[in-house]
């Protein structure tokens, strides 16, 4: 079996739990909406909670998880749906929808 076969095994192992994890959080899949729908761009904290009507911790928590109130391993970061970029030559971390979480995007809204 070669690794893209591989992968596109756990992709399809993790989906349900993606899905589940969405579809328990609003925030989470508003911001996951919200990247999507700016992608290829990136967006820092507070402009993501700026546009989904939240607080930049409920954001952080949601990307990377916090306490018991957003699970790390549900978090955007850990299902692969989002990915964290950093500006060029600042320490800003900015967040992006990776092709996976496209993919789970799309099927949301089919």
């Amino acid at each position: 079996m070669d690794t893209r076969e591989s992968s596109n095994e756990k992709v399809d192992v993790m989906r349900p739990l993606v899905l589940r994890a969405l579809r328990r959080s609003n925030i989470r899949k508003k911001i996951a909406e919200y990247l999507f729908e700016i992608s290829p761009s990136s967006s820092y904290t507070s402009e993501i909670a700026y546009h989904v009507k939240t607080t930049p911790t409920n954001v952080i928590g949601a990307i990377r998880g916090m306490d018991s109130r957003y699970r790390k391993e549900e978090s955007l970061l850990s299902l692969n749906i989002v990915e964290e970029t950093t500006s060029s030559g600042r320490d800003i971390k900015l967040y992006r929808i990776t092709e996976y979480g496209k993919e789970i995007i799309r099927q949301l809204k089919s």
